[in-house]
């Protein structure tokens, strides 16, 4: 009788990759490989990496080395690098660490059972194509085993934007969206497998064009289908740029019942100077002309952006413009990042680079107000009665924790329901990062 094999994978970054991740392991699954959560266990390591981050290869460099005295324990021990920086880095990761068997990039990682096949003839294989076939048509469908009442989706991948500060166009390549008819069949096997909330994910995902019987269908029309799913409760999608926020799509959010009051549309910056030189092709003033026509259409809705600071070029009074646009839109939440230069990218080669004691104190001022902007937020929902979809059992005897449909952890003792669950809870306090409740109604 053979020795199970078992497969670990650290997952670096973003939605997408932890949903890649997934697939991965569904993909070597249908070879025989079981998930385990430490790499001391494992015949094969997957490090499923980012490059958004600041020094993002350096942290794969240095996780690699900890996994030197694992190989010197068992020469048999598979280590492979997939992602981001797979595909950014290519070659150059086998040359700095040798002890890796594979590099494969985001749109090849269905090839990755052949690749370990390869592995065991003595050969050292690298994909970082972008091959013409779909991988998702390629990857092996998942177990039906239970899943948690939330799950990501990918339904689009890839950007056409060219931001100046970013490396997806290079490393995720153009953008590609999947068939409508095979987003819902994904969907209804995770619902049929416990998923009550479907998270949209791509890297500009309301720019979503699939097919759909002899034409193409829009994020709308993908969010109408998906809500014919009858035990699918809430959809949400991210990440978004306002240059595809179509009133199409701004409409949805008023009309869709399963579409939550919750959007991601980042703006990087309020001042037209640096989002000219960051090649966002819109404007301070665009930007809020979305979210009033947003907050019409959804009065309640809640807004998330991303905000980098320290641009190269940024003026104080460009950062002070950055403020006022936080100040007026009211952030339920929100991400924000110094600036640090991506090799290749043409922001990396701007001569006016600023300081980065000014970056950090930049910094240290937007978020203060987002964070106040947040408290805020959290504090509104005091007293309120919201609905809740319980996800996993709390810290306390009989807790139960949840998420409402604007993504805040709730908690509350209850016995007269159970995970899976979407239940009424009166707001009883906010915390830091999540709210007290108790029960109300199912």
């Amino acid at each position: 009788m053979s020795k199970s094999k078992n497969l670990y994978i650290k997952t670096f970054g973003c939605q997408m990759n932890v949903y890649d991740s997934e697939r991965m392991a569904t993909a070597m699954g249908a070879d025989g490989y079981n998930e385990v959560s430490s790499p001391e266990e494992a015949d094969m390591i997957l490090l499923n990496t980012c490059h958004i981050r600041e020094k993002a290869a350096e942290k794969v460099y240095s996780d690699l080395g900890r996994f030197k005295p694992l190989k010197a324990k068992n020469p048999d021990l598979k280590i492979g690098v997939t992602g981001c920086v797979a595909q950014a880095e290519g070659k150059e990761i086998m040359r700095r660490q040798p002890l890796v068997d594979i590099v494969v990039g985001p749109q090849a990682y269905h090839r990755l059972p052949e690749m370990v096949k390869s592995v065991d003839k003595g050969e050292k294989p690298i994909d970082t194509d972008f091959p013409e076939e779909d991988k998702f048509e390629h990857l092996p469908t998942a177990p039906k085993m239970k899943r948690a009442p939330s799950a990501f989706l990918t339904v689009q991948e890839g950007c056409d934007k060219f931001c100046a500060f970013c490396v997806v166009p290079f490393t995720r390549g153009a953008e590609v969206s999947r068939p409508v008819s095979q987003i819902v069949t994904e969907a209804a096997d995770l619902v049929e497998r416990g998923v009550r909330d479907i998270t949209l994910l791509g890297q500009n995902v309301n720019a979503y064009h699939g097919t759909m019987g002899d034409g193409d269908a829009t994020l709308p029309q993908l969010i109408r289908e998906l809500s014919k799913i009858d035990d699918l409760k809430r959809i949400r999608f991210t990440t978004s740029h306002p240059n595809d926020m179509t009133q199409e799509l701004i409409d949805a959010h008023g009309e869709m019942e399963k579409l939550m009051p919750y959007l991601h549309l980042p703006v990087q910056a309020g001042s037209d100077n640096v989002l000219k030189a960051m090649n966002r092709k819109h404007t301070a003033e665009s930007y809020l002309k979305i979210i009033e026509r947003l907050r019409v259409a959804r009065p309640d809705l809640a807004l998330s952006g991303d905000f980098i600071v320290g641009f190269p070029g940024e003026t104080d009074a460009d950062f002070e413009q950055t403020l006022d646009l936080v100040r007026e839109v009211k952030y339920a939440q929100a991400y924000s990042f110094k600036y640090s230069t991506r090799p290749g990218t043409p922001a990396a080669d701007k001569k006016v680079q600023v300081p980065e004691d000014v970056k950090s104190d930049r910094l240290k001022r937007l978020q203060a107000l987002l964070s106040e902007q947040q408290k805020e937020f959290m504090g509104s929902m005091v007293g309120r009665v919201l609905p809740v979809l319980l996800e996993r059992p709390g810290r306390l005897e009989g807790q139960l924790v949840g998420r409402s449909e604007y993504l805040h952890g709730v908690h509350a003792t209850i016995d007269q329901a159970e995970i899976g669950d979407v239940v009424n809870l009166r707001i009883l306090g906010a915390d830091t990062n999540s709210l007290r409740a108790e029960f109300v109604s199912k």
